[in-house]
């Protein structure tokens, strides 16, 4: 890990097939909201409000999404011109309490959240692809993210994902720890499923 790290800047900008309807992109705050970005995180962090967990997107502000918004790259998962996911992706951050996100070869998820209706349908599983391909092709060698410890749902659905529990923090102003997970990002990981739309229930397009 000697010497310097030449980052390569390139664009991302991969989606699903339009048929679909279903697109990965960046915020674009000519034709997205950061009200809507919001109450989706309230939305998709509902649960872990009812466990008492007082994660910050539980209750957060608009003024404080668009504020963590703007720490790093912000994508979201859209379907018929509504926010149905999204994600901020950082590249490593020097004052972190996490020894994981101080490494100089490390890309992190923030902000991350998908609407209730489209859980549980490959939504999430796409959106962290799209960030291994991110932060491989900015030559970081894996990516990681935070959860609740006792959210063991979120603990499950990470661990199968193929993270691994790095360490465990307890956060300023937090009633919990949370677990620190990595793991390697690869360019192109599951890439070939984005061939292949997603077909909404009738609930989840309503919903959406």
């Amino acid at each position: 890990m000697q010497g310097a790290i030449k980052r390569k800047c390139v664009p991302v900008t991969y989606r699903r097939d339009v048929r679909a309807g279903f697109v990965v992109r960046r915020f674009d705050s000519a034709r997205d909201s950061f009200d809507e970005m919001t109450t989706l995180l309230h939305r998709a962090f509902a649960r872990l409000g009812e466990m008492q967990l007082n994660c910050t997107c539980v209750d957060q502000t608009v003024s404080v999404t668009a504020a963590r918004a703007s720490l790093g790259d912000c994508f979201v998962a859209v379907y018929e011109g509504r926010l149905i996911g999204t994600m901020t992706l950082h590249a490593h951050d020097r004052a972190s309490i996490c020894a994981i996100y101080r490494n100089p070869y490390v890309a992190s998820v923030h902000q991350f959240g998908v609407d209730p209706a489209w859980q549980n349908r490959g939504v999430g599983r796409l959106l962290l692809a799209f960030a291994d391909h991110w932060a491989a092709i900015r030559g970081y060698a894996e990516l990681a993210l935070d959860t609740p410890q006792p959210a063991t749902h979120l603990l499950a659905f990470y661990r199968a994902q193929g993270f691994r529990i790095a360490e465990f923090k307890r956060f300023d102003g937090k009633y919990y720890d949370s677990a620190i997970l990595s793991r390697p990002a690869i360019a192109n990981r599951r890439f070939a499923a984005w061939t292949h739309p997603i077909i909404p229930t009738r609930n989840a397009a309503r919903a959406a």
